[in-house]
């Protein structure tokens, strides 16, 4: 499909919006998201492929410089009932270090597009200038969570055993009794995509967490991914039994961990499996040349504690959290969230919204909508749900 211009300022760069970019084009932004800071599979044109199945489509916005390719953004969209056209940009827009003009031209055409009611911006690492850049075009600061906010990542650059180190003593003390306890930590394929689903499952139903997604859409994701050489899965096992399954993504120089499951009813949680499949993912990550390994999001409540305060634990924090934080990586956060909310009664009908329980509810609702293809139950009406907030 033909791509057409969306108003800048031709002086310095032109941004186009594409619907069905050419392969060579797609090529190109495939490898500058690659080599950008901070990268993530969520602005790689397999990414798309993946949501598809969820009823997403795709638009870009890429910016150039003459004939090159400077930066860009992939957005997801999806019509949402009672509110319209919903659009995404996680982790972008991405832009070319090395071009200032970029990022102000993206966000102003991230600002214009055309029949987008409602568009939820999580910047990339080091996308200051690219928030900054929204916020003057009419954006402001979020708090949908489109995206986790922030992480913890490990620089595998260090040692093994400085990496160790930084552990518990007790867990350290692990890694040398779990080959004698027959914990083992495989790597994975397509045929164990069904035992992820179970073992979410197990998780879900153990913590009271929502249900994972459905086995369909991971055996997508994986096969999509898979393709492109962007997933892997591990799975510890006790004695041949498998306890734990994660599934971690790759892009540019990091790998992040994407999803897990683990069934805590036998053996899999004395026995410290979670933090042996971990350890054998970052043994891997190391020995294939990754520069990071992320643990895939943490909290707002541990991100204002530990990036924001500097306390180091806390006996408050979610239990995920804290067993992310048990591998001496270092808590980050992301340039804040931005949204656009337009027209004005909508905007003002949606903060009314976000300004009570019940309120807030619908919204959670309407989160779920527009990430499942599903059509979430609706509210009882004798009690207004609580607030719950959830991670993508």
């Amino acid at each position: 499909m033909t791509s057409r211009p969306v108003p800048t300022d031709p002086a310095h760069v032109e941004v186009q919006l594409h619907v069905e970019p050419a392969p060579d084009l797609l090529a190109r932004w495939d490898r500058l998201v690659t080599s950008a800071t901070g990268t993530d599979v969520t602005q790689l044109s397999v990414w798309a492929r993946v949501r598809a199945l969820e009823g997403f489509r795709s638009t870009y916005l890429f910016a150039h410089r003459g004939c090159h390719l400077v930066g860009g953004a992939q957005v997801l969209l999806r019509h949402v009932r009672g509110l319209g056209e919903i659009g995404y940009v996680a982790y972008g827009p991405i832009v070319d270090s090395d071009d200032t003009a970029a990022a102000p031209a993206l966000a102003r055409a991230l600002a214009t597009l055309t029949g987008v009611r409602v568009l939820f911006v999580q910047p990339p690492e080091g996308g200051h200038d690219a928030r900054r850049a929204l916020l003057e075009h009419g954006f402001r600061p979020s708090s949908a969570g489109i995206a986790p906010t922030g992480s913890v990542r490990l620089d595998l650059t260090a040692s093994e055993e400085d990496i160790l180190s930084r552990w518990p003593a007790r867990q350290r003390a692990w890694t040398r009794r779990w080959a004698r306890e027959g914990v083992t930590v495989r790597q994975g394929d397509e045929r164990d995509i069904d035992l992820l689903a179970q073992l979410m499952a197990a998780a879900a139903d153990a913590r009271g967490y929502a249900r994972p997604p459905r086995p369909e859409y991971l055996r997508h994701l994986y096969d999509e991914l898979s393709r492109t050489g962007n997933v892997a899965l591990f799975i510890g096992e006790v004695r041949g039994v498998p306890t734990t399954a994660d599934l971690v993504t790759m892009c540019g120089t990091t790998v992040r961990g994407r999803l897990c499951g683990f069934d805590r009813s036998g053996d899999g949680g004395k026995l410290l499996v979670p933090a042996a499949t971990r350890w054998e993912i970052i043994r891997w990550a190391k020995r294939t040349g990754y520069r990071w390994f992320d643990f895939g999001g943490l909290s707002e409540q541990v991100l204002a504690d530990a990036v924001d305060a500097g306390v180091t634990s806390s006996k408050d924090w979610p239990g995920p959290d804290q067993a992310k934080l048990r591998y001496g990586g270092v808590p980050f956060r992301y340039p804040g969230p931005v949204e656009l909310i337009r027209p004005r009664l909508l905007r003002q009908v949606y903060d009314a919204a976000n300004g009570c329980a019940w309120g807030r509810a619908q919204l959670r609702r309407a989160q779920v909508q527009l990430r499942s293809r599903r059509q979430p139950p609706p509210p009882r009406p004798t009690a207004r749900p609580q607030e719950r907030e959830g991670r993508r």
